[in-house]
This record gives C-alpha cells, sequence and structure tokens, in this order.
C-alpha cells in the first residue's frame, strides 16, 4: 500500500465559474486559476502522483503551458489515472476535505462524490468529500479563498 497527500488553495473573484470536485456550484465568486482552478479535483491529482511518486501536478500540467489555460480539472484527474494504472497501481480510497466559508457544501456533496468517482473508477463508498470552514480565520475564514486537502490510498498491482 501506498499513502499519498494534496493541498490546493485559490483565491476566489468575480465573473469565474466556482468548481468542486467536477460540479459547478451557484455563488457570487469562482476560483482564480491557470485551469478552471478546481482546488479539489487538484488536491486530489497531488495526493494520487504523491502515493505514486510520480511528481506533482506542476510537473505534469505547467500553469506555463497554454494547453492547459482554462483546462478541465476532470480531464486532468482522467490523466493521472491513465498513469497511476500505468505506473502499476491501483486506487483503492480517497480522503478529501474541503475547506470554505460559502456556499455550504453539504447540498452538493453527492453529486461531488458521484463526479469524482466515476472520474477516479472507483465506487462512492471508495471516494469521501468532508467540509470545514475557517471559523473566521485566515485567507478562507475571510472568504477570500478555498483551499482542499486529500489523502489517497493507492495497491500495487
Amino acid at each position: 500500500m501506498r499513502t499519498g497527500i494534496g493541498w490546493d488553495s485559490h483565491k476566489l473573484v468575480e465573473d469565474r465559474k466556482l468548481i468542486l470536485g467536477g460540479v459547478e456550484l451557484e455563488h457570487s465568486h469562482g476560483l482564480l486559476g491557470h485551469s478552471d482552478a478546481d482546488v479539489l479535483t487538484h488536491a486530489i491529482i497531488d495526493a494520487l502522483l504523491g502515493a505514486a511518486g510520480l511528481d506533482d501536478i506542476g510537473a505534469h500540467f505547467p500553469d506555463t503551458d497554454a494547453a492547459y489555460k482554462d483546462a478541465e480539472s476532470l480531464v486532468l484527474l482522467r490523466d493521472v489515472v491513465d498513469r497511476i494504472a500505468g505506473a502499476g497501481f491501483t486506487i483503492e480510497h480517497v480522503d478529501t476535505t474541503v475547506i470554505m466559508e460559502r456556499p455550504k457544501l453539504s447540498p452538493h456533496r453527492g453529486a461531488i462524490r458521484a463526479t469524482l468517482a466515476a472520474a477516479l473508477g472507483l465506487e462512492g463508498g471508495q471516494v469521501n468529500v468532508k467540509a470545514s470552514t475557517g471559523e473566521g480565520l485566515g485567507f478562507v475564514g475571510r472568504g477570500e479563498g478555498v483551499a482542499a486537502l486529500a489523502v489517497a490510498t493507492l495497491s500495487v498491482k
């Protein structure tokens, strides 16, 4: 078994979509980034790559490469799933936490879990999506951004 951890954060801005785990959430602000800035999917990608010892998201999809401008993060995740399989690993479980003040994640949790499970080739019970707030502290607590953590467990084929 191998375990990896991923973390990402992005700033909230006007005139951008808020996409988490491949699901668009209604909100006055969205996340700023080179791609669609899906912090949850980016954290999962880093956790998977870390568990497999395959570097990090920036090494595979650099923000200096125009090919990834406005890229859909789920497409990048599917690419990583293929790389993980090609390196001889099976994804066993992914556990995540999204840290943000608004909007509340709970009404979207089922859709996010299902979307991520499909992209990962897993059953819904193999993907966990949790939510927390910044309790008024730091950039998350002030509503300036969103962060996400992910832990991935892989087995060797």
